[in-house]
């Protein structure tokens, strides 16, 4: 069938770029000439709707010696080519989708070139050859024809190959979240100083089983390069999102800020980073927990909580937890306090106003004793600073807690509404015992002080007042 541009223009009248989007639709049948086109109409997630061209047809995916036939539909925005279509599966009712790295529960597409698409180097030609290249590693169907699971991912090929060509006996295998059994994998999303710290202080605690670091910079711009040269082991080094697929922990040290001449500029410059990165990340690992490090720590694990739709317990700041460690080093190894300094903790906001409470041995002092020691080891946790590496190892302390289920007590960002007196979604740092589902419960300390209650709830304050401001 001869391919019509003049009725396909017509369609295409309130697009703003029909020409282009035209002669592109075109170059794709040439390809793929079994696609058909009409004007439909789509429902985003906000409920909004809007008629756009429906791009649907069958793609050739080869696996194992034979070639099969893959239902996809692409709906193509009225901005494009400068926007990336949506794609999904388009399974017949006899057909499942298959979750996995690049297919959600709802046969939506994910792609590491629908991520990265950029006019004129990206086009809908490039975008099928990247999918099929995909499908060949992770088929995204299977067959509803049986009713048990193993049977159903064995007849997954023969019912392909029997609805389009060449029907022969392929023995199947499980292809779905192969990753998920045994490897604790770990992904650094981040090239800077700070996730090469992560990256190496992981390595160091032998952590992992499988290391990613994702070096999101331009060119050699990042710190990886070195890396990269000496081939660590068990670190593999990507621009690629989806080489985080089935991470147990999900590690952010990314930055964004810029030259921006306001803060508030600057924080929204990493929220529009986040915008794109974090949900992609949520996707590819869907059982993880997300550990913020990208700064201001408060306002970016509240924005990844947002992004990523995960439940409150498995998004975490990396918060007060090197000052609490310190804190506690301080006491014991430094003052020799002759009580314990482990339930000694500082939490609220990262920065000058976060505070020293003490847990059960607070009985076991009387008040000027614990005041005047507070004040000591923080005078001189003060002075110690944060550079990347001590970062980098506190990060590392806290996901050897999630991926090995350590249940141990640390003081991170946690949503602290309910807590303190604090009304509003803010993320501040309290004691929360961490395992492999994330924080697994907030420990609640006895606060005698009413300056600790109001210093927590002045942070809390102003933290949801910049949050308000945010474009999420």
């Amino acid at each position: 069938m001869e391919f019509d541009c003049e009725a396909l223009r017509q369609l295409l009248s309130k697009y703003k770029f029909r020409d282009l989007t035209v002669e592109e639709l075109k170059k794709v049948n040439v390809f793929y000439p079994h696609f058909r086109y009409s004007v439909d109409t789509y429902v985003f997630k906000d409920s909004s709707q809007k008629d756009l061209l429906n791009f649907t047809g069958t793609i050739p995916v080869r696996y194992q010696g034979n070639t099969y036939n893959i239902p996809i539909r692409l709906w193509i925005l009225d901005s494009h080519p400068f926007a990336p279509p949506i794609c999904f599966l388009k399974p017949t009712t006899n057909m499942g989708i298959s979750v996995g790295k690049h297919v959600d529960a709802q046969g939506r597409i994910y792609l590491p070139y629908l991520q990265n698409w950029s006019h004129p180097k990206s086009v809908i030609v490039g975008l099928i050859k990247e999918m099929i290249t995909k499908f060949q590693e992770e088929l995204p169907l299977y067959s509803l024809s049986s009713s048990s699971d193993e049977a159903r991912q064995a007849d997954l090929l023969a019912y392909i190959a029997k609805i389009t060509e060449g029907v022969s006996d392929i023995n199947s295998r499980s292809w779905a979240n192969q990753e998920t059994k045994t490897v604790n994998k770990i992904t650094v999303v981040g090239g800077g100083e700070l996730g090469i710290a992560c990256t190496l202080a992981i390595l160091a605690k032998g952590i992992a089983d499988r290391l990613v670091l994702l070096d999101l910079s331009e060119g050699t711009k990042g710190g990886t390069m070195d890396l990269d040269i000496f081939s660590l082991p068990n670190v593999e080094i990507s621009k690629d999102l989806s080489a985080s697929a089935h991470s147990k922990v999900v590690i952010l040290t990314v930055n964004s800020l810029g030259s921006s001449q306001s803060y508030l500029d600057a924080v929204q410059s990493n929220v529009d980073m986040f915008r794109t990165l974090v949900p992609a990340l949520g996707h590819y690992s869907q059982h993880s927990v997300l550990l913020v490090a990208s700064q201001p720590v408060e306002i970016m694990t509240y924005v990844t909580w947002k992004l990523s739709a995960f439940p409150e317990n498995r998004v975490i700041g990396i918060g007060c937890n090197l000052d609490s460690q310190r804190l506690q080093y301080i006491i014991t190894n430094v003052l020799k306090a002759q009580t314990s300094g482990k339930d000694v903790w500082v939490i609220g906001e990262q920065g000058e106003d976060k505070v020293p409470t003490w847990g059960d041995q607070e009985a076991a002092l009387n008040h000027n004793s614990k005041v005047q020691l507070s004040n000591r080891a923080m005078e001189m946790l003060r002075v110690k600073g944060q550079r990347s590496w001590s970062v980098g190892l506190s990060a590392a302390d806290l996901a050897d807690s999630i991926v090995n289920n350590k249940k141990k007590v640390h003081s991170v960002s946690v949503l602290s509404k309910g807590y303190y007196g604090i009304n509003s979604e803010v993320f501040l740092s309290l004691p929360c015992i961490l395992g492999n589902s994330g924080i697994t419960e907030v420990i609640r300390t006895t606060v005698k002080e009413d300056s600790v209650t109001e210093k927590l709830q002045s942070s809390a304050s102003s933290i949801c007042g910049l949050q308000e401001q945010l474009k999420l």
